[in-house]
């Protein structure tokens, strides 16, 4: 049986919405980069972090991770997978996320569609 191991974002800017997501979730965080992988950054051209192609942050639990990949084209159209958080006080979290770079995108009875940075959409739900 296969498990989840990561959830993969396309984006116009890994590094600025890895940190946006980090910040997002709960104990998540941007993966350290050690010798090695600088060097492999270096072999490549890069020689800052910001035009990282691929941001990896990681779950404080082991689980998922969030990857973040550099595509060349925008974004279209809706998402076709997209996220749903949860919040003691989700409109204290809306303000939060708000804060970060979200924008709230709809509400409806029991949650609220954002969208993060790069437009790409999550739920906050209202209840439990």
């Amino acid at each position: 049986m296969a498990r989840l191991r990561d959830i993969v974002f396309d984006c116009a800017r890994p590094a600025a919405t890895a940190r946006f997501w980090s910040a997002a979730l709960d104990g998540y965080a941007v993966a350290p980069y050690d010798d090695a992988e600088l060097a492999r950054l270096r072999s490549l051209g890069i020689t800052s972090t910001e035009d990282d192609p691929t941001v990896l942050v990681e779950s404080p639990d082991g689980g998922p991770r969030l990857w973040f990949q550099l595509v060349p084209e925008a974004k279209a159209g809706k998402n076709r997978v997209h996220l749903d958080l949860l919040a003691v006080d989700p409109e204290a979290e809306i303000q939060r996320l708000t804060a970060l770079g979200a924008t709230v995108q709809a509400r409806h009875a029991d949650n609220v569609v954002l969208a993060d940075p790069e437009g790409n959409e999550f739920c906050l739900s209202l209840t439990d």
